[in-house]
């Protein structure tokens, strides 16, 4: 069982360290970034030095470069993302160069699915693309996201959706087969 002081010395550390370091953080990130996105990604930093702590060298100046390499690396997560966001949105714009008057109705599709997907959520945008695009099972794309098989098929599910609601598709009512037909209830 652990000790309560553990707790307590632990948040103590952290809080030296956050006090200690939080400025420079924030102008390391600030000169690669917007501010706004500066302050989110030495946040996310910090997150990840309190989930780390015993990682986090002993040593104040080791430990401030310990954190910016952490924001580095935040700092190009980030940007990876937003580079593989913007080429899935370019591979699901592009249009065949040469195409003829019997091409017209396909290319209308596709520029109807890229402006459908502009409008998605990120959330949704990358459920489908990691069923679609990347072809993962629903077991693989949960892995990927870390949550369960059973939330990534609902959360697909619910993308697929979004995507039929951004291109007008209705869902058309159930039709009974041929020979049953429904009674009234008395």
């Amino acid at each position: 069982m652990s000790n309560p002081t553990d707790g307590r010395t632990r948040e103590s550390r952290f809080v030296a360290l956050y006090e200690a370091t939080y400025d420079d953080l924030v102008r390391f990130a600030q000169r690669r970034l917007p501010e706004p996105q500066a302050e989110d990604v030495v946040g996310e930093a910090l997150l990840v030095a309190w989930r780390r702590l015993d990682d986090v060298p002993p040593q104040l100046p080791d430990a401030r470069a310990w954190l910016f390499g952490i924001v580095r690396n935040t700092i190009l997560n980030s940007r990876r993302g937003v580079r593989r966001q913007e080429a899935l949105a370019v591979r699901l714009a592009e249009v065949t160069t040469t195409w003829s008057p019997d091409d017209a109705e396909l290319i209308a599709r596709q520029v109807d699915l890229t402006r459908a997907w502009g409008r998605l959520s990120a959330l949704h945008q990358e459920a489908l693309a990691l069923a679609v695009i990347d072809d993962l099972s629903a077991r693989q794309a949960a892995s990927v996201l870390g949550i369960t098989a059973v939330a990534f098929r609902l959360r697909l599910s619910r993308a697929r959706h979004a995507l039929r609601a951004q291109l007008g598709h209705r869902a058309t009512p159930a039709t009974a087969p041929a020979g049953l037909t429904e009674r009234p209830t008395s």
